[in-house]
Order: structure tokens, then sequence, then C-alpha cells
């Protein structure tokens, strides 16, 4: 009893120590500023000061050793802000992984400031940049509790200098690059920098160490000494030409390729925007990085085209990652083939403090050799905030296919539902409730789930349960689980199922000058059949032990029972199937991974144990060395093997090597290459990125696809794409 006392008094206490709010005033600029990162305007002289930093790692608890001072000011179409980084260090190199734009905070030496135009604790804007003067954009959604979302890119500018004692950043920010209320006064605000060579992530305000340095819930105020006016008309085309030669040896053709094609953006108002495309071309996007997959269901993968990033919130968080109704990746591809996106229209953001809204339009060409007619996909997003950090959401989504030119109205699928979104103000508690009902010609079910998380510096308890009835479907959306593949009649039936998932962590803060905290976690998660006997069960525990340098060891337990509910190779390799019916399996993990503070750093893990009637060795990890500044070279592996009772055996291989340099801030190079055992390939896909002007690119992308077992080619593309942005 006394002990649950102390932990509710310590949790009041911390949430006490972080609940203080700073402010800093803004005021227009008395003088042009010069972007050069000298800091010699009057502006800056005149301009309130943002200093006394906090310390969020390795200690939550004291003020930053290394000093930093922000100031702000702004004229009628940009904002300026301004870091000295004091760095008593500066005769040693700085940790810089690459010249290339959008590089990873954790992992650099950097200063960030992140933006809340709305002061809502909802979303917001993160602009960063390293020593080196390289930058770094992107959005932070979902109260930035997940980090910054980086495939976002818009036009920003920054020059850095540096000194004997100090390196000096100076940023201009257009307002046409951000949204925000006009007339506004009080925005939400906060400033961090992260010094890997002291080993220091420092913040203006005071954030928790349990918690990302660019969440919202802890920002200060930006107070406007007079209200930011309506930026000036915004609007953008995109225009793009691209040309490019693609063989197939196995069907021995070659087609030569050319497309023109156009994105527009308009900034209907501050705070609200609208993007067009017509004729999308995505041929420069990044490769998906493979992974093993020895499960019975499809792998979620990220979106990473650019039309499709801004507010992706809005449209790609409802339900859960497993229960999506809306996964942006159904639009332009179909089991990893391209199919050409016609045209389409978003137009989303804020339309006041309270309201947000996304609606988008797509249209699809048809493609008969895969048997696919056009369809025409839409989506409406609603979102009202409720109270300070919590906000409810209502969504429509429609697959509308076509059929000589003309609506079928055989054929449709379309979803509505609705979520609320729980978000206490200090971050502590944070949940989600959600319904979704689905409607096609011959099916119509729904699906609803709920989550809750409790989290202070010491205790983490998550609770998920889940649903989700056998004629839900989610055509536009991301529903695996719902789909199990029977191997004998080479097809998917449809199951409903139940989930629980509770878990509990509890970290430990030691005195130690080498360990910053350790914590145990216990984790449950069942999968149940509609008559509530068990398809799948995980029990997990777990111990994390973070070092001070920042490399941290895990090892745990997982103990599996598994239902196959059809005769399956198990292997996914060719092996003998096993019969229908339950089996059990337990294994255990090891994992370390280095310090980035280092220039050869690395990730290493083993698993080993039973599987369900064999036992299953697998290990991996990469290994990366920085070239600093110009770029790293890395190499991921993972290897499988795996022992049957009749003496089958199996090894899978998953290699994938990778080159990346920077020449300059506006030439890159990257070469990857995916070794796959698995799906028999070896992918090649070499990216040269000429960035001439802000937003403008010119590349060139090579990609091979050869035979992993014999190496003999299946396919070979070159690709030159011409990018420029026009502002009208």
């Amino acid at each position: 009893m006394n002990r649950i006392v102390l932990l509710i008094s310590l949790s009041i206490l911390v949430n006490g120590f972080f609940s203080q709010q700073k402010a800093l005033l803004i005021k227009k600029a008395i003088d042009p500023i010069e972007l050069d990162g000298v800091l010699s305007e009057n502006s800056w002289k005149n301009a309130f000061v943002a200093d006394d930093f906090y310390q969020v790692y390795p200690s939550d608890s004291i003020m930053a050793i290394e000093k930093t001072k922000v100031m702000m000011c702004f004229d009628d179409q940009n904002i300026y802000v301004a870091a000295v980084c004091m760095d008593n260090s500066m005769e040693d190199d700085f940790v810089v992984s690459s010249l290339r734009r959008d590089y990873s905070f954790p992992v650099n030496d950097a200063f960030a400031v992140f933006l809340d135009p709305f002061n809502d604790k909802t979303n917001g804007f993160s602009f960063s940049t390293n020593p080196f003067g390289v930058q770094r954009e992107g959005l932070l959604e979902s109260a930035g509790v997940f980090g910054v979302t980086t495939a976002w890119d818009n036009k920003w500018f920054v020059e850095v200098k540096h000194h004997e004692d100090s390196w000096v950043v100076e940023m201009k920010i257009p307002f046409k690059s951000i949204r925000y209320k006009q007339n506004t006064t009080t925005w939400g605000i906060n400033f961090a920098r992260n010094n890997l060579k002291s080993n220091e992530l420092t913040s203006w305000t005071k954030v928790p160490i349990n918690f990302n340095v660019a969440t919202l819930n802890f920002t200060g105020l930006l107070n406007w000494d007079t209200p930011p006016v309506k930026a000036g008309l915004n609007f953008a085309v995109i225009p793009y030409v691209s040309g490019g030669v693609h063989a197939d040896y196995t069907n021995e053709t070659q087609d030569f390729d050319r497309a023109i094609g156009m994105d527009a953006k308009v900034a209907v108002s501050s705070s609200l925007n609208l993007d067009l495309t017509v004729n999308p071309d995505f041929s420069n996007v990044e490769v998906d990085r493979q992974v093993t997959n020895l499960s019975r269901f499809s792998l979620y993968f990220p979106e990473r085209r650019q039309f499709f990033i801004e507010n992706s919130d809005l449209f790609g968080r409802f339900g859960f990652r497993k229960i999506r109704p809306f996964f942006s990746r159904r639009i332009g591809l179909y089991n990893g083939v391209k199919i050409p996106i016609i045209a389409g229209a978003r137009l989303s953001g804020k339309l006041n403090k309270n309201w947000r809204i996304g609606l988008m339009n797509m249209q699809t060409e048809g493609m008969s050799e895969l048997s696919l007619s056009p369809k025409n996909y839409s989506v409406g997003a609603f979102q009202r905030q409720i109270g300070e950090s919590s906000n409810i959401s209502a969504i429509v989504v429609n697959q509308q296919d076509f059929l000589n030119r003309k609506i079928d109205p055989n054929s449709f699928n379309r979803i509505v539902g609705i979520d609320y979104n729980l978000a206490s103000s200090d971050g502590t508690v944070r949940g989600k409730l959600f319904y979704h009902h689905s409607f096609s010609p011959d099916f119509s079910d729904y699906s609803h789930a709920s989550w809750l998380m409790y989290k202070t510096r010491t205790v983490r308890f998550h609770w998920n349960h889940e649903y989700v009835g056998e004629n839900y479907r989610a055509e536009m959306g991301f529903v695996p689980r719902i789909q199990n593949y029977n191997p004998a009649t080479n097809e998917y039936v449809y199951t409903s199922y139940w989930r629980i998932e509770p878990s509990f962590e509890y970290s430990f803060y030691p005195t130690s000058n080498w360990i910053n905290r350790h914590s145990v976690q216990f984790s449950y998660d069942e999968y149940y059949n509609p008559d509530f006997t068990t398809n799948e069960r995980s029990m997990k525990g777990r111990h994390t032990v973070l070092f001070t340098n920042q490399s941290e060891l895990r090892s745990e337990i997982n103990q599996q029972k598994i239902y196959l509910p059809f005769v399956t190779d198990v292997t996914f390799s060719g092996l003998e199937p096993l019969d229908t019916g339950y089996y059990s399996f337990t294994s255990g993990l090891v994992k370390y991974e280095s310090s980035p503070i280092y220039l050869l750093r690395g990730e290493f893990f083993t698993n080993y144990g039973s599987y369900y009637t064999g036992n299953k060795l697998t290990y991996g990890g990469n290994l990366s060395y920085r070239i600093q500044p110009i770029g790293n070279i890395a190499i991921d592996f993972e290897q499988n093997f795996i022992w049957m009772p009749t003496n089958d055996y199996v090894q899978i291989t998953l290699l994938s090597p990778r080159i990346d340099l920077t020449f300059t801030k506006k030439v890159f190079f990257t070469t990857f290459v995916q070794y796959n055992t698995q799906i028999n390939n070896v992918n090649i896909n070499a990216r040269f990125q000429y960035r001439f002007k802000p937003m403008s690119d010119l590349f060139i992308v090579y990609t091979d696809n050869y035979n992993s077992n014999i190496f003999g080619i299946k396919n070979r593309a070159v690709v030159v794409k011409l990018v420029y942005w026009f502002n009208v």
C-alpha cells in the first residue's frame, strides 16, 4: 500500500514539475534580415531571447550543460529563427551522418524548432538543421508523440556559421510553407538541440525523458506583438517530365516510356490547402525495404509518395495499424504493380481551431492484363477537437468501379466510421475508441476496438481490444488478419476475430555512470476465433537496458500458441506442410544496439527456440560506417535457419548493402541492393539526385531485378525525371 501511495505521489510530483509553461515574445523585424548566419541586424539585437534549456537526456532534472539561445522575429512574408549553439569542443568533429536532406535527428548533432500554430497540441511543423546547414523539415502528427514525419517537403531556407566556441543558425520560414490561423496572437513552440559529442539532448521547455522531444504536449507559448497577417498568394505549380526504358527479359520485351504531368499547391486560406495532381509519377520514390515474412498475413509498408503525405494523419490514422479503413497505398498500387493515376485532388487543413477537414478524390486507369477496371477513390474526413488535446473524427470512404466509362452499380466498397481519440494535456493518458461499418453489394459488417495507455516516468500500462466481422471489407484499407489463405484451394477465407492485448512496463533509473535506465515489460496478445477459442497467443517478458552512451541491450522470452486452420507449409519454402491444429513453441531473443556517437555503429540480434514442430534460429542486424560528412556505407542482414522433424532444412537470407553519398547539399547518390532468397529476387536500385534549385530536382534512377538462385536477369529499367517548382 505504501508503495502505491509513493508511486501516485511521484506521478503527481513529476506532472507538476513538467507543467510549467514558458513564453517567448516575437517582434516584427525593424530592418531587413540577410540570411547569412551572421546576427548583425538590429532586429536580432532587439529580439527577446529563449535560453535556459533543460536536459531531456541523459537526465530530465537538470539544466543543459551546453548552452543554447534562440531569437525570433518576422516580416510580412517570413518567420526568422536564430540560434546560437555554444560548443566547448568545436575542435572535435561533429556527429553528422551525411549532407542529405531529411537526416535522422537522433543520430546527428542538430538544432530544431517545433511549431504548433493553432496551439492545440494536435498537429504542427518541424524545421531542423545540423552544423553543416543541411535541412530537415517534417510534420508533427498525433501531437508529435511518434516523432516527425519527414516525407513532407516544402520551401524554407537556412544558413550556418561556425565560430571558435559555437555554431550559429539562421532560418527563414515563409508563411506560405505552413498552415496557421490568420490574426492569431499565440502559437505553441519549442526548440531542441541534439549534441551527441557531449551525449546531451536538450529542449527549451521541460520534456520528460520518456517522451519524444517533439511532443506538442510540452510546448511553450509564442506570443506575437502584432498578429501575423494572411500569407500572400501561395500558388505553386510543379510540373515534371520523365523518360526511360524498361526491358523485360522474361517476356523478351522492351518499352520506351515518356510522361509529362503536374502537381499544384493552392493555399485556399492560411490554414487550408488544396493539392492537385495530373498524371503523377513516383518513379523517384525510394523502394520499400524488404523484410522476411514468416507469418500468414500481409505486412504493412509506409507511404512514401509525396502527394499523400501532408495531413496524412487526418486520413490515415483512423482505426489501428492493422484495421485501417483507408490506406493510401491502395491507390495506384496493386500487389506491387503500379496502376496509372489519371488525376486527383485533396483539400485538407484547418477550418478553425476546433475543426479539421480532409477531402480527397483520385481516379485510376484500368489494366486489362490484371483484370482491373478503372476505379474512383473518394475519402472524406472530419475532425472536431474536444477539450485541450482530444478529438472526435468521422470518415467516409468510397471505392467505385467503372464499366465502359460508366459507374458500375454492382461494384463498390464503402466505409463509414467514427473515432474518438483521447489525450490528456500532460501526455500521460492516451486512448482511442472506434466503430467502422463497411458496405458492398454482397457484404455488410463492422469493426470496433478500444485502446488505452497510461504512461509516467516509471509506469506504462497498455490495454487494447479489437473485433472485426467476417464480412467487413476495407478494399481501400489494410485489414490483413481477416484474410486466411488456404493453400489447398489457392483462395482466401474470411473469418471474424477478437483480440485482447494488455501490457505492463516498469522503468528503473539507477544512480549509475553507465546505465541511464532499465525496464521490465510483460505483454499478453491473444486473437480469438468467432467461437472464442484461441487463434493465436503470445506471452512475452522483456528486459531492456539503456546505457548512458545511448547503446541498448534487450533480452526477451516469448511463448506462442498458434492454430493452423488449413494444412500449411510454415516455412513458406516448399517443405512438407503441417496438419491443421494447435502448435505451441517458445523462443528467446538477445539484441544489442551500439551508440550513435561512433563512426562505426551496429545493431545485432539473435533469436533461437522451437518453431511449430521444429526449431528456428534467426540472427541479423546492421552495420554502418559514417564517412563524415559525405555519407554512409551500411549493410542490413538477416538469416533464418529452420529445422523440421522430417530432417527438412530451410535457410532464408536477406542481405541489403547500401551506399549513400552526398557530395554536396545539392548532389546525392544512393545505391541500394536487396538480396532476398525468400522471394527469389535480387534488387538493385541506384538513384542520382541533383537539386539545382529549392524543391527542383533532376533524378536518374536505375533498377535491376535478378533471380537470387541463378542470378538470371528478370528486368531492368532506367528513368530520367526533371521536376521544377514554380511559385506563381
